[in-house]
């Protein structure tokens, strides 16, 4: 795999005399065990370099100039190793060295940003429950004024002559399009129409947002979306969605491979809950989850199915949980302790060993932060409590057909990983199945391996939980 990163790391100064770019300058077990970029400047007319956050000690990244020359705006994360960390809006005067923390006030990510022509304002795009929004922003002030609304996410704007914007926009019921915004009302006007001749041959599914109470007396926000044609007076078998990240958002989003209205029109409700962990809900909800992967994050997944399973028109004696990454660890915890409220699983690269899952990933930085640190480290009593909720400490309990799906290629977390869950589940006489991608890594990103994905998903659950029943009396 690739870096992270492209052209967004490196800008030129409006002059053309300096170029900003991101880098972190570490090797051997510190490049493994740090997050630490910074943000230099090279001089061309002297061949100098400087670094421009040195201090700032977790991720500095997204350099830009502001375009009358005398501003740096970039994005920054305060922790070393924490790549989860809140990403904070910074501008530096570059005359003074002042640094403006712009976002302080602002309890959610800067996701990107543009400055405006006059130098005196910028458009941000942030997460803000679960929907993706653009911003207005003055940075000396510090203040944020929201510009759109709605249901769906932006994903990136650009400048488009007075009062107007142009920007990417998808929701879970529609990919990519591009669309003008209009700054003082917010009204967005789509483009593109790139897939609209396909769009106007399908059917979605509606998407409730559904706030539901967790265990702890907080109010979750969970996706719930529907069948195309959706019938109350029926009942669908339901599938829990487990978010990977484990700090990525149950957003707007649309992917070709978790794709909530494909689930959807194969006769599925879909229960895709914001549990803890996520951003998009305050700093205190995102890191909750660090040193507690078998806490309250898992109550909330449970939260969520309960509250849909009481619904009469949800079969709550066919229900499924599947996810992908953390999601993938999330299946096998829930099946080592979801006291038979499922009726199959599907895992997707995820975490079943978390001891060899901290010698095996190349983002130790990540294992050490979210896990604790070292299993060895008897001491740490935050590191002791996530190791002792590994999946693979539950297996006795499994009781439940399970599949799983890898890619050979993954480095994030091994496919080897999948493969012992798989072993156990065979070794248990557990009705299972493994589907193995050689050619992808934590991703299925190949055309063709997506469909064979997609095919075999729905092959796995319809076996499962698709039920004769049709009606609310009959379940």
């Amino acid at each position: 795999m690739l870096p992270w990163g492209g052209m967004e790391q490196l800008a030129w100064s409006p002059d053309s005399k300096m170029v900003a770019y991101t880098s972190r300058k570490k090797t051997g077990k510190e490049y493994a065990v740090s997050t630490n970029s910074d943000i230099y400047f090279y001089d061309l007319a002297t061949g100098k370099t400087t670094n421009m956050t040195e201090g700032m000690m977790g991720y500095d990244t997204n350099p830009q100039f502001s375009p009358d020359g005398k501003y740096m705006a970039w994005q920054s994360m305060e922790r070393d190793g924490y790549e989860a960390d809140k990403n904070r809006l910074f501008v530096m005067d570059l005359a003074t060295g002042q640094k403006t923390y712009v976002t302080e006030l602002f309890d959610y990510n800067a996701d990107s940003f543009i400055w405006t022509p006059d130098s005196k304002k910028m458009y941000m795009i942030s997460c803000v429950e679960a929907k993706t929004q653009i911003f207005d922003v003055d940075p000396l002030a510090k203040t944020i004024k929201p510009v759109t609304e709605g249901k769906h996410d932006y994903a990136s704007v650009a400048l488009a002559g007075e009062g107007k914007l142009i920007a990417k926009r998808h929701s879970m019921s529609k990919p990519d399009e591009i669309y003008s915004v209009n700054v003082a009302s917010g009204e967005a006007t789509e483009l593109s129409f790139e897939n609209k001749e396909l769009l106007d041959q399908l059917k979605m599914g509606e998407v409730e947002e559904r706030w539901i109470p967790t265990t702890d007396g907080k109010q979750m926000l969970t996706w719930v979306i529907y069948p195309p044609d959706f019938d109350s007076t029926k009942v669908y078998p339901a599938l829990l969605y487990c978010q990977g990240g484990p700090q990525s958002t149950v957003s707007q989003f649309w992917s070709y491979r978790w794709n909530m209205q494909i689930m959807a029109a194969n006769g599925y409700i879909v229960v895709a809950p914001n549990r803890r962990g996520l951003p998009g809900f305050g700093q205190e909800w995102n890191e909750q989850i660090s040193g507690d992967y078998g806490g309250q994050n898992m109550k909330d997944y449970l939260s969520a199915i309960d509250a849909l399973a009481k619904e009469p028109y949800v079969d709550k004696d066919h229900l499924g949980c599947t996810g992908a990454s953390y999601g993938g660890f999330s299946v096998y915890w829930l099946a080592g302790h979801h006291n038979k409220r499922f009726k199959a699983f599907l895992s997707h690269a995820g975490i079943f060993n978390f001891e060899a899952q901290y010698l095996e990933t190349e983002e130790l930085w990540f294992a050490n932060w979210d896990m604790g640190g070292p299993f060895w480290d008897k001491t740490n009593a935050v590191a002791q409590k996530t190791y002792a909720t590994s999946p693979h400490k539950f297996v006795g309990n499994w009781d439940t057909p399970i599949m799983v799906t890898v890619g050979e290629l993954d480095y994030r977390i091994l496919a080897s990983q999948g493969m012992m869950a798989f072993d156990a589940a065979q070794l248990r006489g557990i009705p299972s199945r493994m589907l193995v991608f050689p050619n992808e890594n934590h991703w299925i990103s190949q055309p063709q391996n997506g469909v064979l994905f997609q095919r075999e998903f729905f092959r796995w659950f319809d076996q499962w939980l698709k039920p004769a029943t049709t009606s609310a009396g009959q379940k």
